[in-house]
Formats: structure tokens, C-alpha cells, sequence
């Protein structure tokens, strides 16, 4: 919105010309979204303490020690929506499509979300996982669908290979359900690791801040030809957004860091992985995923494991799934976990952005 307000009087002013810079309005966008956070989050909290008053926030599948913190209020995601939604409508190009399905794609799964943890509040038992995937996949496919059918300027089905320059698969149509792929399982994968106090949200910052350079270098043509990685034009613009989503997580960490004063629910897990997944596919960084978002990937995979084997052999692996419930009950006190799960998560991101030079 002030792009489109102040740009045009840098004709006038020098001033001005400041707004044209995705570097300053990244900045700026990471700031608002934080200063967002701080203003509404005490009212939010209280307004959720008092609405689920009485109503149960903890998931059955945990283990014994999380009922000390019953009366937790819950769906703070809205907070993160909020600050990420508020800041990038303010301060990002608004004329960039890759903006617009983004923001459509963290609204929606945001709103899947909130649905789901309205009826767990009311029922316990929330939405059904076939409908809660048949409703992603629906939400997802059709956004990822219109941009196949009606592409906007440099947008490719192109695949880049990490480690390889030039090496580019063309996948044509089946572009759209590997992106869906990508998209909603790192939604999910987000979803299994929201489990304990500020867990899920500190690896958002890192995979933000990674996201942001790439998604800076790929929409710069001088900078993707030197580094030898995809030019996608007018990805640049998702830099701001970046910037949206890493403030409103720090931002929110503030309530969320142990022990909680709120937790993040299904409202802002589901919509953070999916503003992740969008993210990979859009700035053509969909096998760096798995590295950048490497601790959700573990985390997920450790419920795949545990299932598969518990059906094939009736034994677990681990003590309990996700695998930061396996440490739980291996003794390890919560901060420790979720400090130590921070620290891979910040090397995982440092070693994804050094492949961007090793070609």
C-alpha cells in the first residue's frame, strides 16, 4: 500500500526513492510486523483466556507432565496472521501476483486452521484428517492451478537441481501436484512439531531469514547469473514478506517462549508451513526445503517411522512421536529441547545457503 502511495512522489522528493528498495521495505516490513505483535498480543491472550475459559487446549497424545499447563489459551496464530498479513499488504508491491498468492495461501491454511481448533475447543476431537488434507489440497491445488493457466512474466515449471548449474528438470503439468506436495506437507510437517513452547515457531525465523536471501538473489538477474541459480522475475518482491514472517514470529516467540502464555494452535502452524512450502516453490528452492526446513522434515518423518513400524512389527522406535516427545520422556528438561532443536535449525539454514555458491 505505501509502495503504491509514496513511489510516485520520488519524482518530486529524493526522499521517496527509498521505498522503491526491497532491501528498506524488508526491513521495514520486519518491524511493523513486530511492532504489530507487541501491540495486539497482551489484548489477544487475554481475549483467548477468557473466551476458552474452561475448554481444553492440550493434546491427549503428550505426554503426562503437558497437563501442568491446562488453561493455556490457544490459536495464537491469529496474532502471526495478523502482524505477517497487516505488514506485507503495507509495505510490499501489491501488483506482484507472487505477493498475492502467498498472502492467499498463509490466509487459507490459516483459516483451515482455525477451524480445526474451534471444534477441538467444542468437540476435542476437531476436523477429520481427510477433510482438513482434502481442504488444503483444494485451497492449494486451485491457487497453484490459476498461476500453471495463467503465468505471470519468468514464471517457470523448471526444477533446479542443488549442487548443479544449468541442471534444470521440466516437469510441465506435473508441476502442479509436486508443488502441492511441497506446499501442504511442509504445512503438516510444521502442524507435528507445534508441540512444545516456542519449538516450531524459532525454526520459522531461520527458514525466514534463508528464504529471504534466496528469494532476494533469484529475483536479482545479475545476482542469480553470478551465483548460477534460477532467475525468477519479480520474485525479489517475496523479500518483503520474509521480512513480515520472520518479525511476527519473533513477535510472537515473545508470548510463546517458555513457559507459554499462549500457543500457536493450528491457526498459525498450518499457515506458517504453507507461507514455507510457498515460499521453496516460488523462489524454485523446493529441494532446498528439506535442509532449510531439516528439523520439521525429522520431525515428520519420526511419526512416519513410528507408525509404519508399530503396524509392520507392533513394536515403537521411539518412546513417543513427534520426536521432541521422545526426549521428553528421555529426560531432557523442555528449554533444553527446545534450544538445542533452534541450534540445528540455524545450521540447517547456514548450510542451505552455502550451496547457493557450491554449483
Amino acid at each position: 500500500m505505501l509502495y503504491h502511495l509514496l513511489v510516485p512522489f520520488a519524482k518530486e522528493h529524493i526522499v521517496f526513492n527509498v521505498f522503491r528498495y526491497i532491501t528498506f521495505r524488508t526491513a521495514m516490513a520486519t518491524v511493523t510486523a513486530l511492532v504489530l505483535s507487541f501491540l495486539l498480543g497482551p489484548w489477544l491472550v487475554r481475549t483467548l483466556a477468557m473466551r476458552q475459559a474452561g475448554g481444553e487446549t492440550i493434546r491427549e497424545d503428550t505426554p503426562e507432565r503437558h497437563r501442568a499447563k491446562a488453561g493455556t489459551p490457544t490459536m495464537g496464530g491469529i496474532l502471526i496472521l495478523a502482524a505477517i498479513l497487516g505488514s506485507t499488504l503495507l509495505w510490499a508491491n501489491l501488483k506482484n501476483r507472487y505477493i498475492w498468492l502467498i498472502v492467499l495461501v498463509t490466509a487459507g491454511l490459516g483459516l483451515i486452521g482455525l477451524a480445526d481448533d474451534c471444534r477441538k475447543l467444542r468437540t476435542r476431537k476437531g476436523v477429520s484428517a481427510r477433510q482438513k488434507f482434502a481442504a488444503q489440497i483444494l485451497l492449494v491445488g486451485g491457487l497453484l492451478l490459476s498461476l500453471y493457466l495463467f503465468p505471470v512474466d519468468g514464471f517457470s515449471t523448471r526444477l533446479a537441481i542443488p549442487f548443479f548449474k544449468g541442471w534444470l528438470l521440466n516437469l510441465g503439468w506435473f508441476w502442479i501436484f509436486f508443488a502441492v506436495l511441497v506446499i501442504v506437507g511442509a504445512s503438516n510437517a510444521v502442524n507435528l512439531t507445534d508441540g512444545l513452547d516456542g519449538l516450531a515457531v524459532g525454526p520459522v525465523i531461520m527458514a525466514g531469514g534463508a528464504f529471504a536471501v534466496i528469494a532476494y538473489l533469484t529475483g536479482n538477474f545479475i545476482a542469480a547469473e553470478y551465483l548460477k541459480i534460477p532467475n525468477v522475475k519479480g520474485a525479489g518482491e517475496l523479500t518483503v514478506f520474509c521480512g513480515a514472517l520472520v518479525g511476527a514470529s519473533l513477535g510472537f516467540l515473545w508470548f510463546n517462549s517458555y513457559p507459554a502464555q499462549v500457543f500457536m494452535g493450528d491457526v498459525g502452524s498450518l499457515a506458517l508451513g504453507g507461507a514455507i512450502g510457498t515460499l521453496a516453490v516460488l523462489t524454485k528452492a523446493e529441494l532446498l526445503l528439506p535442509l532449510i526446513g531439516g528439523l520439521y522434515v525429522v520431525e515428520a518423518g519420526s511419526v512416519i517411522i513410528q507408525v509404519v513400524c508399530y503396524r509392520l512389527t507392533g513394536k515403537r522406535v521411539f518412546r513417543m512421536a513427534p520426536l521432541h516427545h521422545h526426549y521428553e520422556l528421555a529426560g531432557w528438561p523442555e528449554p533444553k529441547i527446545i534450544v538445542r532443536f533452534w541450534i540445528v535449525s540455524f545450521i540447517l539454514a547456514l548450510l542451505a545457503l552455502t550451496t547457493l555458491k557450491l554449483r
